[in-house]
């Protein structure tokens, strides 16, 4: 039986899918080169548009690979060239997690701190700085992070005390510490605590407070032109606000892209779906915004989403991939160059995926 390896798909003019060429895009999935998937824990996706990108993959031995664009340093490899094949991080031995954004990336440590590298004109590295750096540099003032995220130009950290914080861009709030004042270093976002799952998109954000999987309410706060925090509003809002829930049932897991938002919901593990929805990324079989939750039908046993710039991923319980909305640079991997507005099989030529990932600003994805 041959190797199972990491896989892409979509755009790839920064070399984004890792498979040592510069094809402008893939419309199935191509190998990216020299990861197996046994010894990939977690893949990561960032992009700051639709024709950039960067994949990162953190090993079993706790080191990351990246490759694709490298602009701002992203890949973290001490140089600013692009790469259209995997090669390590450098001075990052000890990871335990990753997060892509726009053209920075995010490493949670073993020790619970949390390291950032690549674009950081709006302090999303967080470490008092606003110069780039090509190699990863301490976060300031974080301990005791469980969960990390990035959007377009700032980050997030969820720590063990269920509270979050941010730092980066915020002009339209994404930080919610109630200013449109970029932040350098980490600031608590307001009123949150109790926060089990944390996600962020471009430049809004989603937090479920409560326990995944057993209640819980999804709370979003940033930008809000299309709708995608769900709250009935088109408004920014520079503080958490509740989404409206009309699901019945628990949250078990939170997705948010460019500029829509997703939860998987109930016993069932169906799907609803928020936010702008041009190129049917919502996945209702319309191209309406929606300023409300929707129910994504025909979907249930949902176990991974994944959302991109115009498009979303998810993982069912049969280890298949379907997917849906914007697919000019076949970002949804079904062999065509078609959008589609309900979901499609993802031609990934996989068995026993298990990880799924797409950047919140850029059109491809990963899978493994």
């Amino acid at each position: 039986m041959a190797e199972k390896r990491l896989k892409s798909w979509g755009n790839n003019r920064a070399g984004q899918l890792g498979d040592g060429t510069w094809t402008d895009f893939r419309t199935t999935a191509t190998t990216v080169l020299g990861l197996t998937s046994a010894e990939v824990v977690k893949i990561a996706a960032g992009a700051a548009g639709p024709t950039n990108g960067h994949g990162l993959a953190l090993l079993t031995d706790r080191t990351v690979q990246s490759w694709g664009a490298n602009g701002s340093g992203q890949l973290g490899d001490g140089t600013v060239f692009s790469h259209n094949a995997p090669g390590q991080v450098v001075n990052l031995s000890d990871a335990t997690d990753i997060a892509a954004g726009g053209t920075h990336s995010l490493a949670l440590l073993a020790d619970r701190t949390v390291v950032a590298w690549g674009h950081n004109n709006y302090g999303q590295l967080g470490n008092g700085t606003n110069t780039d750096s090509s190699f990863p540099v301490r976060v300031e003032g974080l301990n005791k992070v469980i969960a990390i995220a990035g959007g377009l130009n700032h980050s997030l950290a969820l720590r063990e005390d269920g509270t979050v914080w941010a730092w980066g861009y915020n002009i339209n709030g994404q930080l919610g510490d109630g200013s449109s004042a970029s932040r350098n270093v980490p600031a608590q976002v307001n009123g949150l605590t109790g926060v089990s799952l944390i996600a962020a998109g471009a430049n809004h954000n989603l937090a479920l407070v409560g326990p995944a999987g057993n209640g819980g309410v999804v709370m979003a706060w940033g930008y809000n032109a299309t709708g995608q925090l769900g709250d009935n509003s088109t408004v920014n809002r520079f503080t958490p606000v509740k989404t409206q829930d009309p699901w019945s049932g628990e949250v078990s897991r939170i997705a948010a892209g460019c500029n829509h938002s997703m939860a998987v919901t109930g016993t069932a593990n169906s799907l609803h779906a928020w936010g702008q929805n041009t190129s049917g990324q919502l996945g209702d079989g319309t191209t309406d915004y929606r300023i409300t939750p929707v129910a994504v039908p025909g979907l249930t046993g949902i176990q991974l989403i994944a959302a991109g710039r115009e498009h979303t991923v998810v993982l069912l319980g049969d280890n298949t991939v379907r997917s849906w909305g914007a697919n000019s640079s076949g970002q949804l991997g079904n062999g065509t160059t078609t959008d589609s507005s309900t979901p499609v099989t993802t031609l990934t030529s996989l068995t026993g995926v298990d990880k799924i990932a797409a950047p919140v600003g850029g059109d491809f994805s990963l899978a493994n």
